[in-house]
Parts: structure tokens; sequence; C-alpha cells
């Protein structure tokens, strides 16, 4: 007999479940994948701190908030560096860091189990490919069961607690 949680739909958003069992995570502490509630405020974290370098640098005398008066694609310019460059060499962002986070490399074998963490942040060729589908916004909303979202499947990368 079939039951409805066999044929569940894209719809119904990630799974609630711990991380599969081939997929080479911890379900529990260090290096288990990363809850999504950290994740988005690593992300506003990190938003906010670009925010603030725009300001300073790319100020708007016109606005009426100076402190978030910087210029939009100068925000969004530095938010793509930061990820690059801090993701790429160091396996974090600022956000990330500070609500005990990190990237590592999310590589699978032939019989579909992750690989070992070897520490290594994810270089830069990685994070260049993470960073421009996370500015594209759609590709980190499509998430699989261990809530990684496109942007990290594709560019071989995973979330996880530190």
């Amino acid at each position: 007999m079939v039951e409805r949680k066999d044929i569940g739909s894209w719809l119904e958003g990630p799974s609630a479940e711990p991380a599969p069992a081939g997929a080479g995570l911890p379900v529990e502490g260090s290096g288990s994948a990363a809850r999504f509630g950290r994740r988005v405020i690593a992300l506003l974290i990190d938003w906010v701190a670009c925010l603030l370098i725009s300001a300073l640098f790319f100020r708007d005398p016109t606005a009426a908030i100076p402190l978030f008066s910087g210029d939009p694609m100068a925000t969004l310019g530095i938010f793509a560096v930061e990820n690059v460059l801090l993701v790429g060499t160091l396996g974090h962002t600022l956000g990330h860091r500070l609500l005990g986070l990190r990237v590592r490399r999310f590589v699978v074998d032939a019989d579909g189990k992750a690989l070992p963490d070897d520490g290594r942040a994810p270089g830069l060729a990685r994070a260049a490919v993470r960073t421009l589908l996370l500015l594209l916004v759609v590709p980190p909303a499509i998430q699989d069961g261990l809530g990684r979202g496109l942007h990290d499947r594709s560019a071989g990368t995973a979330i996880v607690r530190r």
C-alpha cells in the first residue's frame, strides 16, 4: 500500500527528518547540517555588515537614514566579494563564524556517500560558483533533504555546525 509520505511533493518543502543515512554527515553536533534558522541569521549579519561598509564608502547624502545609505549595487558587490574571499579561504563568513557555522567541501564518492571532511576551506572556485548562485536568490531557496540549496549542491559544498 502506498502512503502519502511516499509520494510527497517538492511543494511540501524540505523534510524535517534528520539527514539521510548515506549523507555522510552526523545527525547532531559538530559537522552536522546547519539548521535553516542559523543560516538565515548568518545571512542577515553578513548583509548588515555589507550595508555598513557600503554606507561608509558609497554614502548617499540625500538618504533619510545615513547608517544604511550605501549604494545598493555596491552593497551587493561587497557581499559577493566577502563571500568569495572569506568562504574560499577561511570556510566561513562573518555571520557563519558568529553563529558557529562553516562551509565545507561536500564531495560524494561513486557509492553516493560523502567523503570525510578534510577541514580545508572550499577554495575560491567553489566559493565563486556558490556566491554567484547565492546572489540569484532562487537557488538557495530550492533545498534537498539536508537543507543544502542548489547553490551549495552546484558548488559541492555544505554549511555545517562547527
